[in-house]
């Protein structure tokens, strides 16, 4: 059987791209004080060291996330956010391996991750974690604080 996504890349002009990042800047800043939320908006995810894929079933955009690319060979992922009417149906585990994928094609030998802490993320941290993340030190100009948490993967 195969794979019910397309996973492609993506310019941020289409208004369900849009729509998907306000509702992930949206929850982030439900759960975390507005001086905690590292979530990018539009204009910080079209840096040129940022990629950003969406995953489509059909004409429904079922999920989101970016690459961005630090020195070092070091990648973070970005904004990874499933539509809440995909969710538990393989989404995000499909856009993490797509990522994973992506940076080792491009060299790079880890990714880092800045995510929330708290009940409401631990669906996405059991995800990253099965996928080898492990909890580590701040990175890329992070600061730690009582909302936020950094995984990595050496790839």
């Amino acid at each position: 059987m195969s794979q019910p996504f397309d996973i492609r890349i993506d310019d941020l002009s289409g208004q369900p791209t849009r729509d998907l990042l306000a509702l992930h800047l949206r929850g982030m800043q439900a759960y975390s004080p507005p001086e905690s939320v590292h979530a990018l908006d539009l204009s910080a995810l079209s840096g040129p060291d940022i990629t950003v894929w969406t995953v489509w079933r059909g004409e429904a955009i079922a999920g989101i996330g970016a690459l961005r690319q630090h020195p070092g060979g070091v990648g973070e992922l970005k904004s990874m956010r499933t539509h809440p009417e995909h969710l538990r149906q393989g989404v995000a585990a499909a856009l993490l391996e797509h990522l994973i994928a992506e940076a080792r094609v491009r060299g790079l030998t880890r990714l880092s991750l800045e995510t929330g802490s708290g009940d409401a993320f631990e669906p996405a941290l059991a995800l990253y974690r099965r996928r080898g993340f492990a909890n580590g030190d701040a990175f890329g100009g992070y600061e730690a604080t009582d909302f936020n948490q950094f995984l990595h993967l050496d790839i």
